[in-house]
């Protein structure tokens, strides 16, 4: 599969983005527009011609994106009038997410809708002062000519907006909110008041968040399991499950060939959009993982494996870096590649099709555009062998070969483009994903894979001690960003659980530390998303609410907390401790754009369990306590003397192998089994008089 090669007559020159790398850009590298790409030229050449700015940001896999760009910017007397007036930037936001950052705020000041593609005017000192999202040609044309014609008529005026605008922008995330350092403590109290206002957005009848468009979130949903397992909810722990077997039954999820599209445009999780990322696919695969540990449902495991092998198989590089996104579209319609006619599976399938067509709930009249079906499930598959007469082996093992031959056909159709650019960020998610699958289901292959990926990222996407964005054709161009050091800080952490070799704490140790020099912010605590020695845009900006990927500030808060126990350092827990205590307040009233900080404060209410294996079998060890659910844990492990400060004064016992479960680096009797180690957390656990235990 190949990125959307846009092959043009002769006589269509390319532009200035003929020279990048992101497959965005290329996109618009035959666009009369005379784009440029973010940076020193663009603005300089603004200056000197003392024009306004017009950038436009969107991603590779964005559906509007591509329409816009066909009906304006690919039409000449568009872009002659783009060309007049301006000086044009495409920015790609997954390459440049500081930039999208600044001036997405920009447009939310505004007042408007935020969204992609992202089209906002600047003065020639890049301030904002306009900005929305898609424009249709003649509403397009118009907006340009009432621009050009403010920009030189009501300089003034728009300068001034421009500079309310640009101080918003450098206004503290935390003064918007009203937040401020404080002594705030977590409590049970709170928690339950947290949980109930995270409740009142669940969809009880097909489980996630209303209202629709339905985005996964898989953050909400970590929360839950932890909530559940805290309190022993069963309510909690029965909406992960209504909305994790919505997700896997629907059409968000490719029933042939695994991985999740980006979000349902209806509440049944029935019409996705159909772009798959890689952020989506490998934080599902996290949350699908713990929630078989808690349920030990088939269905989840299916889930996982059916999605490692859509990225292994779709996503994955040769020198095994994932690569970004598949588009929507492939020959000009959406969804195409995925789905069919019922007379198509009538060929496909033959006598089968009636069957299949039942299982998968496929009509004559079509559940999508064009008459064409959308395959999704309304039941199990236990459910679906009763109502069918079919013993459970069989029905799955017909669904398999169904899947085989319709996998076949996909594989002549037109693929959608694929984005091939390689983000750090996004493959520190999958690194992490393909470890906790190891950790849960201990199928070797995913630990191959894991350490296969971390491989690639330390010779490909790692310059010493700093991190690069990106990597495409053998380079690099862009600063590593918070989020690539935060992401794989986590994803070490968790390699290091699954394999306890230390190298890999010690490397996210590394990277922590030079995050604390070169991103905190020492007056509120925070870190910014840009390193001190990047390009300077006109705000420095921090991020605090968890979206469809967890914040860069609550992932790092959450790093600290761990690295401050597995290095006995205090200095880690309390600006671990300063960081979630400032958003607090925020967690409990809005906990849907907070839960991966949710998490932490789940984590904070009792002390983290401090797990340390010593002696000759570790490694099975290691896995035996993997089956279980055991989510405030830290877990460390060696056959010889270690370095690690919770590991250095710990030996075997009597020459077994030995377990030693602590909490606040106070040890209980050192065991010889998993099963007893497991006795003595949940014993601590009841002794802890938590509501509902």
């Amino acid at each position: 599969m190949n990125p959307p090669a846009h092959t043009n007559p002769a006589d269509k020159k390319p532009n200035r983005l003929i020279k990048e790398s992101s497959p965005y850009l290329l996109q618009h590298a035959y666009n009369p527009v005379d784009w440029y790409a973010w940076g020193e030229e663009a603005l300089q050449r603004a200056k000197q011609e003392d024009k306004p700015i017009l950038v436009s940001i969107g991603y590779a896999a964005c559906h509007w994106c591509h329409v816009m760009e066909h009906q304006s910017f690919e039409n000449q007397k568009v872009a002659d009038v783009m060309n007049e007036h301006f000086v044009c930037i495409k920015a790609d936001r997954e390459e440049r997410p500081d930039v999208d950052a600044v001036y997405i705020d920009a447009v939310h000041a505004m007042g408007m809708q935020g969204g992609w593609p992202l089209n906002v005017f600047l003065t020639s000192e890049a301030k904002p002062f306009y900005g929305g999202t898609y424009f249709a040609p003649q509403q397009w044309v118009q907006l340009l000519q009432n621009i050009a014609n403010a920009y030189k008529q009501n300089r003034q005026e728009l300068n001034e907006t421009a500079e309310q605008f640009a101080e918003h922008l450098n206004a503290s995330d935390l003064d918007k909110y009203g937040l401020k350092q404080s002594d705030s403590q977590v409590s049970e109290e709170d928690l339950q008041q947290l949980y109930r206002n995270l409740s009142k957005r669940f969809d009880k009848k097909k489980g996630g968040l209303s209202p629709a468009p339905k985005f996964p979130m898989p953050s909400n949903f970590l929360f839950l399991l932890r909530y559940s397992h805290h309190t022993q909810s069963e309510t909690a722990l029965a909406h992960v499950n209504l909305t994790l077997s919505q997700m896997a039954y629907g059409g968000i999820y490719d029933q042939v060939g695994g991985g999740f599209a980006r979000y349902a445009v209806d509440a049944d999780w029935l019409v996705p959009h159909f772009e798959k990322m890689l952020y989506d696919n490998a934080q599902l695969v996290t949350l699908y993982a713990e929630a078989y540990q808690v349920t030990k449902d088939p269905l989840y495991k299916q889930v996982v494996y059916e999605t490692i092998k859509f990225v292994e198989r779709e996503l994955m590089s040769e020198e095994y870096g994932f690569y970004s996104s598949l588009d929507a579209d492939s020959e000009g319609e959406e969804g195409r590649f995925y789905t069919f006619t019922r007379d198509e599976l009538q060929k496909i399938l033959k006598d089968e099709e009636p069957l299949f067509s039942k299982y998968y709930n496929v009509t004559a009249a079509g559940n999508f555009e064009h008459g064409r079906n959308i395959l999704h499930r309304l039941e199990s598959d236990e459910a679906f062998a009763r109502e069918n007469e079919l013993e459970l082996e069989v029905l799955q093992e017909m669904v398999m070969e169904w899947k085989a031959k319709l996998m076949k056909v996909r594989a002549k159709r037109i693929s959608p483009a694929l984005d091939d650019k390689i983000l750090c960020s996004w493959n520190a998610l999958m690194l992490k994903a393909l470890a906790d699958a190891y950790s849960v289901f201990g199928e070797k292959r995913f630990l191959d894979l894991a350490l296969k990926n971390v491989d690639f990222i330390f010779e490909k996407i790692r310059e010493g001690n700093k991190l690069c964005h990106n990597y495409k054709n053998g380079k690099t161009t862009i600063d590593g960003f918070l989020e690539d050091y935060a992401l794989l800080i986590a994803a070490l952490i968790r390699l290091y659980e699954v394999t306890f070799n230390e190298e890999w704490l010690t490397q996210a140790k590394r990277f922590t530390d030079y995050t604390l020099s070169n991103f905190l912010d020492k007056e509120d605590g925070m870190f910014y998303f840009t390193d001190q020695t990047a390009e300077k845009l006109i705000a420095r900006k921090k991020e605090i609410f968890d979206n469809v990927i967890p914040s860069s500030n609550s992932v790092m808060a959450i790093n600290l907390h761990l690295l401050g126990l597995y290095f006995d350092n205090e200095a880690y827990q309390q600006t671990a401790n300063k960081m979630l205590n400032t958003v607090i307040p925020l967690i409990i009233k809005e906990p849907s754009h907070l839960s991966n900080w949710a998490i932490l404060y789940y984590s904070k209410l009792t002390p983290t369990a401090e797990v340390a294996i010593v002696g000759k079998q570790v490694p099975q060890m290691r896995e035996e306590l993997s089956v279980f659910y055991l989510p405030n844990m830290i877990l460390m492990g060696s056959d010889h003397k270690s370095k690690l400060p919770l590991l250095s004064d710990k030996i075997p016992v009597n020459g077994k192998t030995t377990i030693y479960v602590c909490y606040n680096k106070t040890c209980q009797l050192p065991v010889h089994t998993p099963a007893e180690a497991l006795k003595q957390l949940q014993g601590w656990q009841q002794e802890s008089k938590f509501p509902g235990l």
